[in-house]
């Protein structure tokens, strides 16, 4: 066992970066389990307030088993501050409601293509203020090569006669690249709170209070939420599941390294979220973007990382 825990593939760097890793793929997971939950719930293509109320209940139980998972492991949660849990509340507002609503309004009025190119734009959000808040993650050529290749890759997943219209909504493209702005600017504001708050505890708070607001601002909008059967509820399980998971892990992840280091791993979000979609939605994987794509994301990824000599 020893021996094993030696080997290069386990050393601490690699450790982040499969971490990292399995985080997107989880995210981009959520992407056919979303669209399938849609379905099962009966919620209606042009419904924003339905669906507003589905991801707000899937980000309150999400929170609520972190919380839970916290109080297994004898984790102080109700010993906050009010200075702390006003800035848990926050963060829940900025990082789960408002980036969900921004988004989810600038979906209704632009294309899927689109809308993933421009959520992508994230990832530059993190980078750029990153490397004015904090001293040891500066901007530099790698990173910025790192992240021009994993928004091409971005790109080319997306690639079709949608991507060739440069035309600008602002209530449409321009909701995404907020809600983008808010999730990096927030992202980095829990990576500040992480550092009194135990990471689970404050992924925990955010999702709940922020999934509260949501189901909330849902149902006095008109939006409802129907279980139709064991499938809708096993559906809504997953997505709890995998957004505790992911968002934890990746809040812990944030804690302890620098954002320049992790941010570029979400170039791969709608990467596996395409090729998931693919395998679970019945369309053809078999094309030559989703290959180009990944090696474009990793080639990124590797830049931005990449050691100087």
């Amino acid at each position: 066992m020893e021996t094993l825990r030696q080997h290069p593939l386990f050393s601490r760097k690699n450790i982040v970066y499969l971490s990292a890793a399995f985080c997107c793929l989880l995210w981009g997971s959520a992407y056919p389990a979303i669209k399938s939950g849609y379905e099962l719930f009966q919620i209606a293509a042009d419904d924003i307030p339905g669906k507003i109320v589905f991801a707000g209940y899937r980000f309150l139980f999400a929170g609520g088993l972190l919380l839970l998972l916290a109080m297994a492991q004898r984790k102080p949660i109700a010993r906050l501050s009010p200075r702390q849990f006003g800035q848990l509340t926050l963060l829940g507002l900025t990082q789960t409601s408002l980036q969900y609503i921004f988004f989810y309004i600038g979906l209704a009025f632009t294309t899927g293509v689109k809308g993933s190119i421009m959520n992508a734009t994230g990832t530059f959000f993190s980078v750029l203020l990153a490397h004015f808040i904090y001293q040891n993650d500066r901007l530099s050529y790698n990173k910025t090569l790192g992240c021009i290749l994993g928004f091409a890759g971005v790109m080319v997943v997306n690639f079709n006669s949608g991507l060739l219209d440069f035309s600008f909504s602002l209530l449409g493209d321009g909701s995404v690249v907020l809600a983008a702005f808010i999730l990096s600017a927030a992202s980095l504001y829990g990576k500040r709170i992480s550092q009194t708050v135990d990471p689970t505890v404050m992924t925990g708070y955010q999702l709940a209070l922020g999934g509260l607001a949501l189901v909330v601002g849902g149902y006095l909008s008109g939006g409802t939420l129907t279980v139709h059967g064991i499938a809708s509820v096993a559906i809504l399980g997953y997505l709890t599941l995998l957004s505790s998971v992911a968002f934890a892990l990746w809040s812990i992840l944030l804690k302890y390294n620098r954002v320049g280091m992790i941010a570029p791993f979400n170039f791969l979000i709608p990467v596996s979220g395409s090729v998931l979609s693919a395998i679970f939605l019945g369309e053809n994987i078999f094309e030559w973007k989703y290959a180009l794509a990944l090696l474009l994301v990793c080639s990124g990824i590797w830049w931005v990382n990449k050691v100087k000599q």
